[in-house]
């Protein structure tokens, strides 16, 4: 079973669209003040929801400065696109960014959030080959095996193991690669459907002969209430990721959020 006796955590996606980068630059500063555990954005060259053609960043890019920026959180993306940059590349960039955000002495901070891909205009208009979902998971595939190997041979190495993020839940390929891979397990399931979802990644597991004890469990609660933040706790997520709108961010939102972990870890 995937780690449990562990202290709640709350992670807050700031989704980078819509949204002049001061904003965002303060909503890094507030949330870190406020508690957060870990900070977010996401990988893609338009916006998502909204205007299409409106105000977006890029990723890898945000997160350079955030691991400047910051003092303590952890940050990543959720998720970086496996399709857009050389495998290689992505572990070296990862490794620049963890040692960026080591502070005084500490280890990085980075977490190295990874998935195939779907969005179909970020591939079109950046001349990307868009595939099939089967080729972009097989792609994932070859592209973790080379970030781990990569990982292994830079100098300097990671500050330490950088842990591993992956988004997704189908059973035949993403799962292997979370049994396979993951120190996290992010996805958007029902908190009925996680025990189902669990089960696979350890038959999996057993298969690779990897221990998936410490595994986390993330899930996202945005446009829930508290109630779903309970369930998906007594299901066993212990990572609980808020996605966060721009540019009218609402912290009392968040702090609610906060409180609701607090009184998990009490």
């Amino acid at each position: 079973m995937p780690l449990l006796d562990t202290p709640v955590r709350f992670g807050v996606q700031i989704q980078p669209q819509h949204t002049p980068y001061d904003g965002i630059r303060d909503a890094v500063r507030r949330l870190e003040d406020l508690g957060v555990d870990i900070l977010f954005n996401w990988d893609h060259f338009f916006p998502l929801t909204g205007e299409p053609d409106g105000l977006h960043f890029e990723s890898w890019t945000m997160l350079g400065a955030w691991a400047e920026q910051t003092e303590r959180v952890e940050f990543g993306a959720l998720v970086n696109c496996n399709s857009y940059r050389n495998a290689d590349l992505q572990a070296d960039m990862a490794r620049t960014i963890d040692h960026i955000s080591a502070k005084g002495g500490d280890t990085g901070r980075f977490i190295f959030g990874t998935g195939a891909g779907w969005f179909q205009r970020d591939y079109d208009e950046y001349g990307y080959e868009f595939g099939t979902p089967g080729s972009r998971l097989d792609d994932l595939a070859a592209g973790l095996e080379r970030v781990e190997a990569r990982w292994a041979k830079l100098n300097p190495a990671p500050t330490r193991k950088i842990p591993v993020m992956i988004g997704g839940k189908g059973e035949q390929k993403t799962l292997r690669l979370v049994a396979r891979h993951a120190d996290i397990w992010h996805s958007f399931v029902r908190p009925d459907e996680i025990a189902h979802k669990v089960d696979v990644i350890e038959r999996w597991a057993e298969r690779e002969g990897r221990d998936t004890s410490n595994l986390v469990i993330s899930n996202e609660v945005y446009g829930h209430g508290v109630e779903h933040g309970d369930a998906l706790y007594d299901a066993g997520a212990r990572l609980i990721t808020f996605g966060f709108r721009g540019p009218d961010f609402d912290f009392e939102l968040i702090e609610s959020w906060l409180r609701w972990r607090d009184s998990k870890n009490a």
